[in-house]
């Protein structure tokens, strides 16, 4: 490189077509060469000392001795540019380490084989692979790794993109390294982002809170004050601590009321998160119980079964979802949404057939009816044991439904759970409208209503019993679809929803479904609500 640059500088000033007249001229050119040489010269020299330094530090993590580590990860904060932060996070990660023939330092990634791929930490030159045996781990310990938390989130406070920035300058108000304070000052004044703005000043005032004068202090409570981080409130009650002797170590008294002042606002707020918090997962239960229950009050209401196996339809739905991804092993986003109308008619077509094979035989006696689809529930557990085995299978959650969305800090509210809940009054008004304005809603509404009236009208009250099954099985189905995005899938996972689906149908009224919808929707609210004075269990 210094090379190249040389001569495009003996280029530039080459020999005019003309020969120069005079000595004077001719050492005016070759000083003005000399000069650019020179400083050529100097700026290879610095290069090359940054470049040894960096090469000294890395050189140094190999020293046993934690403290002469802990100077080297400090060195090595204070070089830009991506050659150090590759080495910091491999030895956060426990993948630095160094060849004992020579204590040549290496990254390290284990290959397929059970060997170790080796590059360079120094220069990133790819090393080939050797056994475990001839490496060393670079070692840390909970000093180390908490300074290499530090100098990594200050590194990253200069990134391009805005979310490492807004990263680094979160694991700072976590961790900050001595002398931070100056680095986020750096940062906040060249800032654009609001989101890392905020963080920063966040940050910032972590550590000015215990330091310098007491406007300075006070400042700082105020800006942590607007704060949900779990650090921010250590920080906030670090300012009422006491010593042995009982005396405060904050002096000022103006601190400790703001400090004071400060918790009691975030401790309110956290009391109002945690409310939210417990009837959004109240809500998704409820949600869960009502694309559950929907379909046996249908079935309940209409025909009188108690379908003992409506469990195991829901079974069914979510084996369909994990089927339907195996199918599409390329379109795992896609898998999802295909799911959904397979489960339903496939669910569907399996409830008719029990309808039409084991309940049609059983109407008018109810107890008979119970045993029977009891024991069609244990048929199914066993048929799916023996297909897809008795372990547990995942369903993976496509990206559109992972993750969450964090509202406030601390309270986080998952995009899965969101998604069941407007999934689950989906279906519910897609029932309603099915119901009331298609004519085999009027004909179920008829057979519900008067069964031997609707049969002398000409209605086929054995066919509306057939379909009113596959219905309230189909919607189990999409029930289980949205399940498998809940929990693992298993040949058990209807039994825990059956008890509670026949709750919420006895609760809001057999056979009124917009009973069920407020049934579901209030006892899980109430579950939610009760559970962390009486346990989940009971």
């Amino acid at each position: 490189m210094r090379e190249s640059v040389l001569v495009r500088l003996l280029f530039f000033f080459r020999p005019f077509p003309s020969p120069p007249r005079g000595l004077a001229a001719f050492c005016g050119r070759a000083g003005f060469i000399g000069l650019f040489a020179a400083v050529l010269l100097a700026t290879s020299g610095y290069a090359q000392d940054a470049d040894s330094e960096f090469a000294s530090a890395v050189s140094s993590l190999t020293s046993r001795a934690f403290e002469k580590k802990q100077v080297s990860v400090a060195r090595l904060g204070e070089f830009p540019g991506p050659k150090a932060l590759r080495v910091l996070r491999a030895m956060r990660n426990g993948n630095l380490y160094y060849v004992k023939k020579g204590k040549r330092v290496v990254v390290v990634a284990k290959d397929a084989e059970g060997g170790y791929a080796l590059t360079d930490a120094i220069t990133g030159e790819a090393l080939g692979t050797v056994k475990k045996r001839r490496l060393r781990k670079v070692g840390i310990n909970n000093n180390l790794r908490g300074q290499l938390r530090g100098v990594i989130a200050s590194m990253g406070l200069f990134a391009k993109q805005p979310s490492a920035r807004l990263e680094a300058a979160r694991n700072l108000l976590k961790d900050a390294p001595p002398g931070a304070e100056e680095t986020l000052a750096r940062a906040l004044e060249a800032e654009t982002d609001p989101a890392v703005v905020k963080a920063l000043r966040l940050s910032l005032a972590a550590l000015q809170v215990g330091s310098g004068g007491i406007e300075r202090r006070l400042a700082a409570i105020e800006t942590l004050s607007g704060s949900m981080a779990p650090e921010v409130r250590v920080l906030l009650a670090g300012v009422l601590a006491k010593d042995a002797s009982g005396a405060f170590l904050e002096p000022a008294a103006e601190a400790r009321e703001a400090a004071t002042v400060a918790l009691v606002g975030i401790d309110r707020r956290l009391q109002l998160f945690r409310i939210v918090e417990t009837l959004f997962f109240g809500l998704s239960l409820g949600s869960v119980l009502l694309i559950s229950a929907v379909g046996l009050a249908i079935t309940f209401g209409v025909m009188g079964v108690i379908n003992m196996a409506h469990g195991e339809m829901l079974m069914l739905g979510a084996y369909t979802a994990f089927v339907v991804q195996q199918a599409m092993p390329r379109f795992p986003e896609l898998s999802l949404l295909v799911a959904l109308p397979v489960a339903f008619v496939a669910v569907g077509a399996v409830g008719m057939v029990i309808e039409r094979t084991v309940i049609r035989v059983l109407y008018g006696r109810p107890l008979e009816t119970l045993l029977a689809t009891f024991g069609l529930s244990l048929i199914l557990q066993q048929a799916v044991r023996t297909v897809f085995g008795p372990l547990n299978q995942p369903v993976v959650s496509p990206a559109w439904i992972s993750g969450a969305v964090e509202l406030q800090g601390g309270l986080v509210l998952t995009y899965n759970r969101l998604y069941i809940i407007l999934f689950s009054l989906l279906v519910f008004a897609a029932l309603i409208l099915l119901l009331r304005y298609s004519s085999f809603g009027l004909q179920m509404r008829a057979v519900t209503q008067n069964r031997a009236m609707a049969s002398s009208m000409g209605i086929r009250t054995d066919w509306v019993d057939s379909l009113t099954f596959g219905l309230g099985s189909g919607i189990a189905g999409l029930g289980g679809v949205a399940l498998s995005q809940l929990t693992n899938v298993g040949p058990n996972l209807g039994q825990g929803y059956i008890i509670d689906s026949f709750m919420v149908v006895v609760f809001g009224g057999v056979g009124n479904l917009w009973g069920t919808f407020f049934g579901s929707l209030i006892l899980g609210v109430v579950n939610k609500v009760l559970e962390p004075f009486s346990g989940a269990v009971l």
